[in-house]
């Protein structure tokens, strides 16, 4: 009998150990990650305060490491972005990608779309003109439009279809040609209009709006984030992922690409 406690001792030990030697493991393994985190979030810190060119402070946003030792992701207050090293003496421009198992994944857009859905999630929908139809809407895309631009009327012009799909829209302002142009004086009074859908239907149909154009309204601001979010020319479609489609996508294809190419 003693034997048999002896050996039952013996073995309660062992299982004692062996969790408190893989605690032990976790604990170190964290202690050495945790100073490197540490010390790439100081090094972005020190990057945004103290990043210059030909001696001129630059409007640095937002640092982030990367998946690269030493390479940090620097974002201007302009929405441009591009690479840098831990101490600002070199720069790159351009895509970061990974090389995955299952092909290269642009790390660059994916943070880009990121920063668009929390940029269009800060906009009420008082502040957007909505086409959602009947039904309760599958999908909601956000289109940087200009009633002076060909493939923006083209693409109004399938709003009700896109409605029929279960896609509703929303418009944001982005006068091509800025904001003492035209169109922009024609978004603002669809914009300051009581009715802001029947008046960019008139003005997406190059009618004449007669309304007043000095509301207190949003386009400046909402062509200035398109400037940021890297819209370039119209319409510039953004789906709920971030993804920015720029130019006239049909109905068919659109509803494909938001996954719902069956209704």
């Amino acid at each position: 009998m003693p034997n048999i406690i002896r050996e039952v001792e013996e073995r309660m030990r062992q299982r004692m150990v062996i969790p408190s030697l893989r605690s032990t493991l976790f604990t170190l393994a964290m202690a050495s990650v945790l100073p490197v985190a540490a010390h790439a979030n100081a090094t972005a810190d020190q990057l945004r305060e103290s990043l210059q060119v030909n001696g001129q402070p630059m409007p640095v946003e937002q640092v982030n490491a990367t998946p690269m030792d030493g390479i940090y992701h620097v974002r201007l207050e302009s929405g441009e972005s591009f690479y840098s090293n831990a101490d600002g003496s070199h720069f790159l421009v351009g895509d970061l990608f990974e090389n995955t198992a299952n092909g290269l994944v642009n790390l660059t857009e994916q943070a880009k779309n990121q920063e668009r859905v929390a940029a269009l999630a800060a906009i009420p929908e008082s502040e957007r003109v909505v086409y959602r139809g009947v039904d309760e809407p599958k999908a909601t895309v956000v289109v940087f439009t200009d009633p002076t631009c060909p493939y923006c009327e083209r693409l109004h012009e399938a709003v009700p279809e896109l409605n029929e799909r279960g896609i509703a829209v929303h418009y944001l302002a982005f006068p091509r040609a800025g904001m003492n142009s035209d169109a922009a004086t024609s978004m603002q009074q669809a914009w300051c209009s009581d009715n802001r859908s029947e008046a960019m239907t008139r003005a997406q149909q190059r009618k004449a709006l007669s309304g007043p154009s000095d509301c207190d309204n949003p386009v400046a601001e909402q062509y200035n984030l398109g400037m940021e979010l890297g819209v370039q020319g119209t319409p510039a479609i953004i789906l709920p992922n971030g993804q920015l489609v720029p130019g006239y996508v049909p109905p068919e294809r659109l509803a494909a690409m938001l996954g719902l190419g069956d209704a």
